[in-house]
């Protein structure tokens, strides 16, 4: 069993950390655990393994003991230690799926009358999550449109402390569904900032799921909390459905205990197959970002396109190149590109497309496409839309591990279409 991190990279974690084959007979991999309870040797051992988990007191602490599947497996052990060790945090949490997480983050560390800070564009379910779920809890929430710029950024949080304590800042970076950038380093020093003016420093979580951990790693940049929709590219076969959030280990602490409450946990064989996809993700990303480069390239130069957000285009010498060479690793696989035109043609050519899948979710190993205003961000108000640079144009495109060539070839005859 590999126990320390430290000289390991990255690809090499997801394949040799936190699992002890002795443990469980020799199993070159680990098993399914199976059960929803855990069988005590005595009542004292049954009393001191509640005491440990519920108060961290007692004899029992620090020692790994299971009670209830719902609590903790075996399968999270291994799933959360690994994805701990591959984005360089002390802890993780596993939920039933990113929105799980996200859901988790805010319902344990905002309050209500306090405000959350986050970008435009951000996928739907967190926009709904902010502006409409937790605004029926009395909490605020501002929004900033550049999260390179500081001068927009801090004039957002500026907004967010006048209606309460500004407790959380979410940055998605690269953005659902345009790829757009938020300056890491950035989010961090303004958490400082608002720290020292409001005498409570906010929380910066970092949605990290359009690169992952091999193309960019949230936590080596200060950032509080990462995390990662497991559905896309960790698991990458859109086969399930996880979320999982690592950081300091008071935080996770906070995020497992709630996790008991709300019932949120990954269940043992979800927990086991996220586990052995990560084995596999960092190749399955080389091979998807190198085919992403050719399509984007197609479509960079096609007449019927009016744009495209690939992060590799970024222009030299522009803030967000700046901001992508010192914080990424590669431009990812997933970006969005506009069509001269709006959704009737949009239309068009997502109903003559014949090889990628007409879908939502991204990170497969299979190529999705979606028209994002109709979609994943249909109940994001328009005006809120146009703000992130989601037009009636745009289609999100998460290119898979097909060969390129056929890609290309279905969206040239797609586009004949428009």
């Amino acid at each position: 069993m590999t126990h320390d991190a430290k000289g390991l990279r990255p690809e090499t974690l997801a394949v040799a950390f936190g699992y002890d084959p002795g443990q469980a007979l020799g199993s070159v991999k680990p098993p399914v655990y199976l059960t929803s309870t855990f069988v005590y040797p005595s009542a004292q051992h049954a009393k001191d393994v509640h005491e440990a988990y519920f108060d961290g007191t007692g004899p029992l602490v620090g020692e790994t003991h299971h009670i209830y599947s719902r609590l903790g497996h075996p399968g999270l052990d291994v799933l959360e230690a690994r994805l701990a060790a591959i984005d360089g945090a002390e802890a993780g949490a596993a939920f039933a799926s990113g929105m799980a997480a996200h859901s988790a983050a805010a319902l344990t560390f905002v309050k209500p009358g306090e405000s959350v800070l986050h970008g435009r564009p951000i996928y739907g379910g967190v926009d709904g999550l902010y502006n409409r779920a937790m605004a029926g809890f009395g909490v605020h929430t501002e929004t900033y449109d550049d999260g390179c710029d500081p001068a927009v950024v801090r004039a957002a949080a500026d907004a967010a402390m006048a209606r309460g304590p500004l407790t959380l800042i979410v940055a998605e970076s690269p953005a659902n569904p345009t790829a757009a950038l938020v300056d890491l380093d950035l989010m961090v020093a303004l958490a400082d900032e608002v720290g020292a003016r409001q005498g409570r420093r906010p929380l910066v979580l970092v949605d990290n799921t359009l690169l992952g951990p091999f193309a960019q790693r949230p936590i080596e940049h200060g950032v509080d909390l990462c995390l990662t929709s497991l559905t896309k590219y960790c698991a990458g076969h859109s086969d399930l459905l996880a979320g999982g959030i690592t950081g300091r280990l008071e935080l996770i602490h906070q995020l497992r205990h709630l996790r008991t409450t709300w019932g949120s946990h990954l269940d043992p064989f979800t927990a086991w197959l996220v586990a052995r996809s990560l084995e596999s993700v960092a190749v399955r990303m080389e091979r998807a970002m190198s085919n992403a480069r050719l399509v984007a390239e197609f479509l960079r130069d096609h007449p019927k396109v009016a744009g495209v957000t690939y992060l590799g285009f970024l222009p030299e010498g522009s803030p967000a190149r700046a901001v992508y060479d010192r914080q990424c690793r590669a431009a990812g696989s997933t970006f969005s590109f506009h069509l001269h035109g709006g959704e009737a043609e949009a239309f068009r050519m997502l109903d003559a497309i014949r090889l990628m899948k007409l879908a939502v979710s991204l990170g497969g190993s299979e190529t999705l496409i979606c028209h994002s205003a109709t979609t994943t961000h249909y109940a994001v108000a328009p005006e809120q839309r146009l703000a992130g640079g989601i037009t009636e144009g745009t289609m999100r495109l998460s290119v898979g591990l097909e060969h390129p060539q056929d890609l290309i070839d279905d969206l040239a005859r797609a586009l004949e279409a428009v």
